[in-house]
C-alpha cells in the first residue's frame, strides 16, 4: 500500500507499461529501468508506440556514437515526474523523463510536458517535448540565460528540509522558486527563469536526473550532486541520488563554492 508520499496514479503505471512495452519491442537489447517496477508482457497494443519522428532522425548521430550497440544502452524512464504535483492539479509542473545512457553517463534525453499551454486557452497546443544529444545540442525550447547578476533557486515544492532550507540561505539568493518535478527544475534553468537548482537532500532518483541531465549537458550547464560528484547510470548503481543535486545553465562554480561544508557532511553520496 503506497502511502501519501509515495503517491502512485494510474497515470504513473499506464504511461509506464507504454514507454517500457514500445521501447523493449522495438529495441529488445537496451536495459530499461523505469521508476513503477511493472512487467512489460500483456500490455494491450493500444499502448505500444511504434512510430518515429522524423525530424530526429533527420539529423546526424554525432560521431562518437555511430558504434554503440544496443546492448551498451541503458534507458532510465520516469513515467511521471511530479506525481505529487498531478494529483493537486499543478499540471505545468509535470513531465515525463525518457533518458538515454552509455558507459555510466547521460548521452541523450527527452522531457515531455504532456500539459504545457494547460492554462493558454482553447486554441492554444497543448504539449511539448525538449530533447538533447551530447554533441548534437538541445530541442523543442528557446535557451535563455537568466537574468546577470540574479541569484534565483529554484527547489523542491514538496520535500523541503531544514538542511535543504540551510543550503538556499548559504547562497543569499534574491530569489527562491519552489516547484514539483525535477524535469521542471532543469526547464526553469534552461529558459531563463532561475539560475540554479539546488536539492539538499536524498529523494531524487536517477530516473528524475538522466534524461534532464543530458539535455542540461548539451547546451553548456552543469549537474552534480551537492558534493560536486558527476552521477552514474550504468544498470548496476543504486537508484537513489543520496547526495541531492545542484544544477546551473552558467556559473556552477559560484554555487557549487558557497554550499556549506555542514551540509555536504550531511549528504554522503
Amino acid at each position: 500500500q503506497a502511502g501519501p508520499n509515495d503517491l502512485q496514479t494510474k497515470a504513473d503505471r499506464l504511461v509506464q507499461m507504454s514507454i517500457c512495452a514500445s521501447l523493449a519491442r522495438k529495441f529488445p537489447k537496451v536495459t530499461i529501468i523505469g521508476e513503477e517496477e511493472l512487467p512489460t508482457d500483456d500490455v494491450t497494443e493500444d499502448l505500444i508506440e511504434d512510430g518515429h519522428c522524423e525530424e530526429i532522425l533527420k539529423k546526424p548521430c554525432p560521431a562518437q556514437y555511430t558504434g554503440i550497440k544496443e546492448e551498451e544502452l541503458v534507458i532510465w524512464v520516469d513515467p511521471l515526474d511530479g506525481t505529487k504535483e498531478y494529483t493537486e492539479g499543478l499540471l505545468d509542473h509535470v513531465t515525463v523523463l525518457i533518458g538515454i545512457a552509455y558507459g555510466g553517463k547521460a548521452i541523450a534525453g527527452v522531457i515531455n510536458q504532456p500539459y504545457y499551454n494547460y492554462e493558454a486557452g482553447a486554441n492554444a497546443v497543448l504539449g511539448r517535448t525538449i530533447w538533447g544529444v551530447l554533441g548534437m545540442g538541445a530541442f523543442g525550447f528557446q535557451l535563455t540565460e537568466a537574468p546577470a547578476g540574479k541569484h534565483i533557486v529554484v527547489t523542491t515544492r514538496s520535500h523541503s528540509s531544514a538542511l535543504v532550507n540551510e543550503c538556499i540561505a548559504a547562497l543569499n539568493p534574491d530569489h527562491v522558486i519552489r516547484v514539483g518535478g525535477a524535469g521542471n527544475k532543469i526547464i526553469q534553468l534552461i529558459e531563463g527563469k532561475a539560475s540554479a537548482y539546488v536539492f539538499a537532500s536524498p529523494g531524487c532518483k536517477k530516473w528524475d536526473t538522466c534524461a534532464p541531465e543530458a539535455i542540461l549537458h548539451a547546451v553548456g550547464g552543469k549537474i552534480t550532486d551537492i558534493c560536486g560528484n558527476s552521477f552514474q547510470y550504468n544498470k548496476e548503481v543504486k537508484h537513489m541520488n543520496s547526495a541531492g543535486v545542484l544544477a546551473t545553465l552558467r556559473n556552477y562554480d559560484y554555487y557549487a563554492s558557497r554550499i556549506p561544508s555542514t551540509v555536504k557532511e550531511s549528504l554522503v553520496p
